[in-house]
């Protein structure tokens, strides 16, 4: 994509590139539509929650591609690559999407599953006999 801009999004184990440029609103994820990639309408909400909030809905052609976790992971990492490049594009964009949490990276990841343990937190089963 010619002219475009080049973010980087993060949610979970899961890494999306968003490249972004002035269009018709069409958005392509791992070379396939966006409504084809991302089947639940909550994740296809996340993934246009920052063009929703700034009113740029339909103004931008997006392209991702993202690799590693689930869909979930997946569409809020496309979420905040979209996020990052609308503030590229406008800095007024900026109390909006900060207000909105989009321009966080969530931290929370999985915690590692421990020794003596089934899980991460959770102990075999306690029997007195």
């Amino acid at each position: 994509m010619k002219d475009a801009i080049l973010t980087t999004g993060r949610r979970k184990t899961s890494v999306a590139r968003v490249w972004i440029k002035p269009g018709n609103g069409q958005i392509t994820i791992n070379k396939r539509p966006f409504e084809e990639y991302f089947t639940l309408e909550t994740l296809r909400q996340e993934v246009l929650k920052p063009f929703a909030v700034t009113n740029t809905l339909g103004k931008f052609d997006v392209m991702a591609k993202v690799e590693g976790g689930g869909f979930t992971g997946q569409a809020g990492a496309v979420r905040h690559g979209i996020a990052r490049a609308l503030l590229q594009i406008d800095e007024s964009f900026k109390p909006v999407l900060r207000k909105e949490g989009l321009l966080t990276r969530d931290p929370r990841m999985v915690e590692r599953k421990k020794y003596g343990l089934k899980k991460a937190r959770r102990a075999p089963q306690f029997s007195k006999r």
